[in-house]
């Protein structure tokens, strides 16, 4: 079995105790031993640390590879922030389980997310299948949410309706055998169609499946925006009726609605963990959000099929409706708010080259260069990409996202999309922004603090008593980088640049990158099954 050690190491145990010098000797994908510095260590092979901190792997509790692990495997982005283990099946809306004309819907309604790879095999449909995918295949560990909006979907199509009680049961045995099959729970989108169109008992009864298993709870809730402590308190309601542990997803309190409500956003979070509800969030360093554009669009727009979704668009009635929700009375898929067209941004074009030239502008300037309004402009990029264009929308507060961050309950996701042609730099510089600007710069947190939240906490959550820590026995994903130069690199005007400082990241054992090069090494294996 192949043993390495890393000497003079600045080792963070993950746990949030302060740095020690020391060795730590790996064999196979197990961490033997930890040591005080030994210049007598042997091991297959010997790997000189000085001046560097080697820390557990960072654990991305937010990610929406699904697709693009597996069709651009080398993971750059990811594997350069030192992540190595990423949570899957995001905000309701993912690619198993899935029959025949679900998958066709979901590649066209999520390609703002994932892309429609050319040639991809789509070769599973249900949860145990397309874990069996991942499993060995890729450059990270995996985990895996049921997504609440893809059960919707297989039950009773994009209808904006309520659930029959027959449904709900049908509903209820799909999510029992995904999560048989190695799920860790149910994620939902509820600002997304279809999960925006069911009710909180609906959401209940879910939610008491999951509650059995073990698992968690993580709903993208269902109003950011006009809403929001309602929404949080939704989720937290469903917590208390199901006895499930909750995972609020990308939490944060943005739109200038909100600008004053923080103080009353924490008593809400507060209030949660003195409940005894078993409560955790993620959140991202960024300012801005992104998401696809047909989903600001009202809900009722976004029912039913593709093809009835695009009809809406080029119908004049139809259009004149939806112009009126996105400029005067509000779009509940954009939070209950008029658009303000100035911090929508274009950052996805989605095979439409001829518009490639409004990549990187917002709405209100590109429309004014073409003579029109951004809300008919809009649904007109929707119609040249048959719905696959994407935006970054900038709403965020930086008061907001710090003192989110220094709450104990949160952990660190990217919300990541890794395609489009403009993306999000989340993306590319999530975990080493942690590390740069709110470690190093403003001294928002500790660095064992930070580390932290990127390791054991988000380990707990997905029941990892193996990983996110540094222990004898433990798995063996690990990173090592330099807290006087780690960095993002990526910019909203250039956000596929590579993070620096990391040097290495090993999973299970398998170094995935070394001396700062991704390696090939698909080592990554699907972590948390609650059984």
């Amino acid at each position: 079995m192949k043993s390495v050690v890393f000497t003079n190491a600045l080792i963070i145990d993950g746990l949030g105790s302060d740095p020690v010098l020391g060795d730590i000797l790996v064999v196979g994908d197990i961490i033997k031993e930890i040591r005080e510095p030994d210049s007598n260590v042997h091991a297959d092979r010997c790997i000189d640390v000085a001046g560097l901190v080697l820390a557990p792997g960072f654990i991305d509790m937010h990610s929406h590879s699904d697709i693009q692990i597996l069709s651009a495997p080398d993971h750059t982005a990811k594997l350069t922030q030192g992540v190595t283990t990423e949570v899957l099946g995001q905000d309701g809306l993912s690619y198993a389980p899935v029959n025949d004309e679900t998958l066709a819907t979901l590649r066209t309604q999520l390609k703002g997310w994932n892309d429609d790879p050319v040639g991809f095999d789509w070769n599973w449909r249900s949860v145990g299948e397309y874990l069996d995918r991942l499993d060995g295949n890729t450059a990270v560990n995996t985990a895996y949410l049921v997504p609440h909006g893809t059960l919707r979907m297989l039950v009773m199509g994009n209808q904006a309706r309520l659930a029959t009680a027959e449904e709900l049961a049908q509903m209820c045995e799909i999510l029992r055998r995904g999560l048989d099959e190695g799920a860790v729970g149910l994620s939902a989108g509820l600002t997304y169609v279809p999960g925006m169109y069911a009710d909180t008992e609906e959401l209940v009864e879910l939610c008491r499946v999951v509650a059995e298993y073990g698992g968690y709870f993580c709903p993208h809730h269902r109003n950011y925006g006009s809403n929001v402590i309602a929404a949080y308190r939704e989720c937290i309601e469903i917590a208390k009726s199901s006895g499930v542990a909750l995972h609020l997803a990308h939490a944060h309190l943005s739109f200038e609605v909100n600008r004053t409500r923080l103080a009353e956003l924490i008593e809400v979070f507060d209030e949660a963990t003195s409940e005894g509800i078993d409560f955790t969030f993620d959140s991202y360093p960024y300012l801005a959000g992104m998401t696809t554009l047909m989903s600001q669009l009202p809900s009722w727009a976004q029912s039913g099929s593709v093809e009835q979704q695009m009809a809406r668009l080029s119908d004049t009635h139809e259009r004149s409706r939806i112009i009126d929700a996105l400029d005067v009375s509000g779009s509940d898929g954009h939070q209950g708010l008029t658009v303000d067209w100035q911090t929508v941004r274009v950052v996805g074009v989605s095979h439409a080259p001829e518009l490639s030239w409004i990549v990187g502008m917002n709405f209100a300037e590109a429309a004014r260069q073409v003579g029109t309004e951004p809300s008919d402009f809009c649904l007109d990029v929707l119609i040249a990409t048959y719905l696959g264009a994407s935006c970054v929308i900038f709403m965020g507060f930086e008061n907001h996202v710090q003192a989110l961050m220094t709450h104990p309950a949160h952990t660190v996701g990217s919300d990541g999309i890794l395609v489009g042609d403009r993306p999000h730099p989340r993306s590319w510089g999530t975990f080493t922004r942690m590390l740069q600007t709110y470690v190093r710069e403003e001294e928002v947190l500790s660095l064992p603090v930070c580390i932290q939240h990127m390791t054991s906490a988000p380990a707990r959550r997905l029941g990892l008593r193996d990983r996110g820590r540094i222990v004898e026995g433990a798995r063996a994903d690990l990173v090592v980088f330099d807290p006087a130069t780690v960095r993002e690199n990526g910019t909203y005007e250039r956000p596929r640049v590579r993070s620096q400082g990391i040097i290495h990241v090993m999973v299970n054992g398998e170094f995935a990158l070394e001396n700062g090069e991704v390696t090939g090494v698909r080592s990554g294996r699907v972590v948390g099954k609650l059984q």
